[in-house]
């Protein structure tokens, strides 16, 4: 089993959009853990997959060791971290899709916290 970390921005964002639904969209989140290879892949730098979840119009966008990912069997996935890093609505998809792309080249995965 993965673990999921979730970015506190994103976090609070989620939860002053959907209110209600937050608790939901947290439970969908944590869901990943279960079965890692969930969610569409967007592409990769440097080593790092971007993949994305759908919840009715809005994707939330994680980043994942890709070696580990693809290479690894169920059991060797213990130590795999999954982090969600943005959350977009269908018409911000491709900004926010360059936006992590942009954070990775230059800062890493270090640079969402």
């Amino acid at each position: 089993m993965a673990k999921v970390e979730i970015v506190e921005s994103l976090f609070r964002q989620i939860e002053a959009k959907f209110k209600s639904k937050a608790h939901d969209i947290i439970d969908l989140l944590y869901a990943v853990e279960e079965n890692p290879h969930k969610g569409k892949v967007l592409g990769s730098v440097g080593g790092i997959l971007i993949k994305e979840l759908k919840y009715e119009n809005f994707r939330f966008y994680f980043i994942t060791d890709g070696f580990k990912l693809k290479c690894l069997g169920e059991k060797e996935l213990i130590d795999l971290l999954l982090r969600f890093v943005r959350m977009s609505d269908k018409k911000q998809q491709q900004q926010t899709i360059g936006e992590i792309k942009h954070i990775l080249r230059i800062i890493g995965a270090s640079g969402f916290f």
